[in-house]
């Protein structure tokens, strides 16, 4: 039974996570790589962050679930997966306090059963930088406007979530109705197909211009690393040869290919039609993708 959740997907936007910065300069998260190119990101904690916060605004999921009561902040005791979509997804660490008597304390731990990567570009940083003023406000006082220098990147961005089905809705002792994980997950999938992030004033789209993936034996994120793009002129077209490469991985004596489907945002990218060829007959728009998803999820927990 196909009980492991799989998609990789592309999005494009703009300066999407902030470091500390030095002076005022604020400077994006980046990461340099051997050949000594320089790739923006945005952590898998932002990402997190925002599938949570519009999942709250979308379906009400219960954000009043941390406290401070033991020193730092962290999910309560007195809650588990049956109060919270978050502490079920995403997992959770509770300490607990020592006895007194030379005893230390330990934690409870709950692993997640939803794993995402980082968003990393797929278009090199080139240093470009943006001088910002408070101008406007400025010339009410009359006074001198302050200054600040803000990096700032346009690029395509690729990311990975792997959803192991099993746990979804268990815990210990506690579990949840499959109508209630159906519910769950499917609430997932729909806020990570129309995904966005609030960040400076702006907000920038995160929804899927491409995603490729699907339901496997296995609960791993095939396509990871296995997306790269190649401009030219003003165009992108996806390295399919990667990905039909990635494709050919079997689990046993079945092949990931036969459990892959593709989502394409349409004019994305130059070579659609390569893409449609390559994995002919499973190719549609991002809606259907996500609806397949969810049909697959259903009869998961129904079967």
């Amino acid at each position: 039974m196909k009980k492991g959740l799989s998609m990789t997907m592309i999005f494009k936007a703009q300066s999407l996570n902030y470091g500390e910065g030095i002076g005022n300069i604020s400077e994006l998260k980046k990461l340099t790589r051997g050949d000594g190119n320089v790739y923006t990101f945005a952590s898998r904690q932002a990402l997190r962050y925002d599938i949570v916060r519009i999942a709250n605004k979308m379906f009400g999921w219960n954000l009043e679930v941390v406290d401070k009561s033991k020193g730092t902040v962290q999910f309560r005791d007195d809650l588990t997966i049956k109060d919270s979509e978050e502490m079920d997804l995403f997992g959770y660490m509770k300490t607990v306090k020592g006895s007194g008597d030379g005893k230390d304390g330990g934690s409870n731990i709950r692993s997640a059963a939803v794993r995402l990567s980082n968003a990393i570009s797929l278009e090199e940083y080139k240093s470009d930088i943006e001088l910002l003023n408070n101008k406007g406000l400025a010339d009410r006082i009359p006074e001198f406007p302050n200054l600040a220098n803000i990096e700032q990147h346009l690029s395509y961005y690729t990311y990975t979530i792997t959803i192991d089905l099993e746990k979804i809705g268990v815990d210990g002792s506690v579990e949840i109705s499959n109508d209630e994980k159906v519910k769950r997950v499917h609430q997932l999938l729909d806020v990570v197909k129309i995904l966005n992030r609030d960040i400076r004033g702006r907000e920038e789209n995160l929804s899927p211009v491409f995603v490729i993936g699907g339901m496997y034996d296995l609960n791993s994120p095939f396509y990871l690393g296995r997306i790269k793009l190649n401009g030219k002129d003003g165009e992108f077209a996806l390295d399919t040869d990667m990905l039909k490469d990635t494709a050919t991985l079997t689990i046993g004596d079945n092949s990931i290919f036969d459990d892959t489907n593709v989502g394409v945002l349409k004019n994305s990218f130059k070579n659609e039609e390569e893409i449609e060829k390559v994995f002919d007959g499973k190719v549609s728009n991002i809606e259907d993708f996500f609806k397949d998803l969810k049909v697959k999820v259903a009869e998961y927990y129904k079967s």
